[in-house]
């Protein structure tokens, strides 16, 4: 069952931009009761399948837009996926917590192929990336982070700096990767190369960093959980700039920053999504239909930003076109 939803001329504007900003749109995709979508990615065609984490019942779910109908596939006894992202080569791949393996789906034939950790313990894995090389770098928030070579299926784990925490990790349009450390309250650069991750310290203290996303010219943008705020850091010049999220309360969960450098980030604390522009330094807030939304993740392809409510057993779409 899907659901037309509201327009921006419904939603609460906290401010308007400085100039025009695309109208936007929503649509909600009512998913299997009991799911708890967590993550979501949307194939980057238009129109092409969305794919989300049913957490709670161990499986991959893939949406059609445009019939509104879902798909679980199993992954697996004890699975409970987390994370999930589309790879250069078109397929979901997973961070799944139950199995503490990565897990690739394919996206035809739906064959599922797991890839162990190594016996290092419970990783409680979070969240995936691919680097400018196709090697995915993935997090564990009991302290590791690590990669997983496609072409070999080598995996690799990694101690984190700081220990307990890692968990959104993004990369940037140049292929370099960064994670979030929300334990750690800091964000860190991995070398791809050797491995090896530098810690990048916030000038908030104990801001609980948890996800994060590159806009188009490398900048990290982060979500801070603890503080309220959106944050961001700028490599080349090593300089970061704070915003406080609009309304009482806020806790700022995920970020992603579409094709306009527009920062879309989720809101427990007000129940909604929020957009800001850079350029005017100004929030529009698009408050949810129904109450506990819990927006874990958004991804988006051009012109569309999906989010997962992981509260409500519903998908939803933003639409700038």
């Amino acid at each position: 069952m899907r659901w037309k939803a509201w327009t921006a001329a419904l939603a609460c504007s906290v401010a308007l931009t400085a100039h025009a900003a695309p109208t936007v749109t929503t649509e909600r995709f009512r998913v299997p009761e009991g799911a708890h979508p967590h993550d979501i990615a949307p194939a980057p065609e238009s129109g092409g399948p969305v794919w989300y984490t049913a957490q709670r019942q161990g499986a991959l779910g893939v949406l059609d837009p445009a019939t509104g109908k879902t798909r679980h596939i199993p992954l697996g006894r004890g699975s409970a996926p987390h994370g999930v992202i589309v790879g250069p080569d078109g397929a979901p791949w997973i961070t799944d917590s139950g199995l503490n393996a990565i897990v690739r789906v394919d996206p035809k034939s739906f064959e599922v192929t797991r890839y162990p950790l190594p016996e290092s313990g419970y990783a409680n894995l979070n969240t995936a990336a691919f680097d400018g090389k196709g090697v995915l770098w993935f997090t564990g928030q009991s302290g590791i982070y690590g990669r997983l070579d496609p072409k070999t299926g080598n995996v690799q784990v990694f101690d984190a700096p700081r220990g307990r925490g890692p968990y959104g990790i993004a990369s940037t349009p140049g292929g370099e990767i960064y994670y979030a450390s929300l334990a750690g309250s800091h964000i860190a650069r991995i070398d791809t190369a050797s491995g090896k991750a530098e810690v990048i310290e916030p000038p908030t203290p104990n801001q609980g960093a948890r996800r994060e996303w590159s806009d188009s010219s490398g900048r990290i943008w982060v979500s801070e959980w603890q503080s309220g705020q959106l944050s961001r850091f700028d490599p080349k010049t090593k300089e970061w700039r704070a915003w406080r999220i609009p309304g009482e309360g806020p806790k700022p969960y995920a970020v992603y920053v579409d094709e306009r450098d527009h920062v879309w980030v989720s809101d427990f604390g007000a129940n909604a999504m929020h957009r800001f522009d850079p350029v005017s330094e100004r929030f529009e807030s698009f408050p949810s239909p129904e109450s506990n939304a819990a927006i874990r993740q958004i991804l988006g392809r051009k012109g569309e930003v999906w989010a997962p409510e992981s509260g409500t057993d519903h998908l939803t779409v933003y639409r700038t076109q």
